[in-house]
């Protein structure tokens, strides 16, 4: 009786470590040795990187197009597509149905790690902009963190938890009175 406890512990423990473990993005090669998001970039590049096809769709609405990539870590990539396949800006976030810990990413960060308090010390030596978002779902009640580096635009969105859910980088400012 003490072997099959024992073996239903160990089970038990596996799943739940193997569920839970880190993850790395494996974004390589899309970074500089700053860990920054190497700027412009192709699908084609992003996809040969990631071992992973991208999936492009047009918006009608709003007449962009899009790419997204879910890597096998879980970590989905998106971006907005230029002429070209040009990739100006892109966005990491975990899809809804998953819960998983991804590190690996621009600037040191990691999904569903990272807290508020870690990434105002990160980024301690820009000017951080902090405001609670008017957001709905997993962020409502988190925390939003905007900073500017170089010539690109990151923002950190956290859920309440204080825990990073996602990260913004932009070439350009989107001025959200402009849309």
């Amino acid at each position: 009786m003490k072997i099959k406890a024992f073996t239903l512990l160990f089970v038990f423990q596996f799943i739940i470590i193997t569920t839970f473990a880190q993850k790395s993005a494996g974004l390589g090669s899309l970074l500089n040795k700053n860990a920054e998001f190497i700027f412009p970039q192709t699908t084609e590049k992003i996809s040969a990187a990631l071992n992973v096809k991208a999936v492009i769709s047009d918006n009608e609405a709003d007449g962009e197009r899009y790419a997204e990539w879910i890597t096998k870590s879980g970590l989905g990539i998106y971006t907005t597509i230029e002429n070209k396949q040009t990739v100006n800006e892109i966005w990491f976030g975990i899809p809804d149905d998953k819960f998983v810990v991804v590190s690996g990413l621009p600037y040191h960060l990691t999904l569903n790690k990272t807290t508020v308090q870690e990434a105002l010390a990160k980024f301690s030596k820009y000017k951080v902009k902090k405001t609670k978002p008017d957001l709905y779902g997993p962020l409502e009640g988190g925390t939003k963190l905007e900073v500017k580096i170089g010539d690109r635009y990151v923002t950190l969105f956290f859920k309440k938890e204080n825990i990073l859910e996602s990260v913004y980088i932009l070439l350009s400012f989107i001025d959200p009175a402009a849309g």
